[in-house]
């Protein structure tokens, strides 16, 4: 069953996660998009079922006009700004000429016979795709992680899973040499780690602990050194029962916040560490008597001052605390 938040998105998109496809139809009110476009990975464009070739698009300028417009969907884009971001200060004079060229070349391509009621307008001195007839994949994506933000943590789920396998190649993959296809990756790359975060908090409040830790693993592999992903990551550890791995994972977090940031993790990671040392030690008279030692120390150091004991008795409970660290790490030298 289709959640209803995704309705309004398509007329039929086909999602495909974890090997499985989904074929989604449904009948919007408004115009029927006349080309579909895929932005991720190779560049691709389908008018009523058929493929536009690069020869038909007119070569590499006119693609890249088309997928500027695309990745500004909605949003008129000026003549100016197309032969600054194509030509850079090296535009000749007759520009704008070849611009509308090219253009009126995209025209021919996209909605022959269509001059005025194609996707493709003139609009204040540029150009402007119209939204309702471009099926876009990028748009969808962004559409189905909004429509998440509005879900139940089920719906949630499932939308930004599907969002997820929409963006699963990278964007613009045909245009690694151009700055303004960089700069585009680089501003959905953000937003797809945004997204598995999401995924993965949601897949943890549907006790879902193995699949928040993968998604949150994917996040990381992206931005090392963002805290809300390990945050997550820790936590999925241990609600799956894995203490072990969570230790590990926060100590790899320490490890880099320390040398590539010079800080240590937030309190939320530090509370869920110290959630996961407790777990560690039970069961463990030794090591949980250890941990209580090492915790009321570190509550000295930076713990709040107002709760102050009487001097005598908290020096007598630093030096009892102080003795069974130092007792601990003696026997583990000793084994070493």
């Amino acid at each position: 069953m289709v959640p209803q938040a995704i309705r309004p998105l398509t007329n039929a998109i086909e999602f495909v996660y974890l090997g499985k496809s989904e074929n989604i139809v449904e009948k919007l009110n408004g115009p029927t998009p006349s080309i579909s476009v895929r932005l991720f990975g190779t560049f691709g464009v389908r008018r009523d079922g058929v493929a536009l070739t690069a020869a038909d698009m007119g070569g590499c300028k006119p693609r890249h006009i088309l997928e500027i417009l695309l990745l500004n969907l909605g949003t008129p884009v000026s003549k100016t700004r197309l032969i600054e971001i194509l030509w850079g200060p090296d535009a000749s004079d007759g520009a704008v000429a070849t611009l509308e060229s090219y253009v009126s070349g995209i025209r021919r391509a996209i909605q022959p016979g269509q001059t005025k009621t194609g996707p493709l307008r003139t609009a204040n001195s540029g150009y402007v795709l119209d939204p309702q007839l471009v099926d876009l994949d990028l748009a969808n994506f962004r559409r189905l992680v909004r429509a998440a933000a509005e879900a139940t943590p089920a719906e949630a789920h499932e939308l930004l899973l599907q969002a997820l396998a929409i963006s699963a190649e990278p964007l613009l993959g045909s245009e690694l040499a151009a700055d303004w296809a960089e700069e585009a990756r680089t501003r959905q790359a953000a937003e797809k780690v945004a997204a598995q975060i999401f995924a993965a908090e949601t897949a943890a409040l549907l006790d879902k602990p193995e699949v928040a830790v993968s998604l949150a693993q994917a996040a990381i592999r992206s931005e090392p050194l963002n805290e809300k992903a390990w945050t997550v990551l820790v936590t999925g550890y241990e609600q799956a029962g894995l203490p072990v791995e969570g230790l590990s994972a926060y100590d790899r977090c320490r490890r880099l916040f320390d040398r590539d940031l010079g800080c240590a993790p937030g309190p939320a990671l530090q509370e869920a560490h110290l959630r996961l040392l407790r777990k560690r030690a039970e069961g463990n008279t030794e090591l949980s008597e250890v941990l209580a030692a090492l915790l009321y120390l570190g509550e000295r150091l930076n713990g709040p001052k107002g709760r102050q004991l009487p001097a005598a008795e908290s020096r007598r409970m630093h030096e009892n605390a102080g003795r069974v660290v130092d007792s601990f790490l003696q026997r583990v030298r000793a084994a070493v």
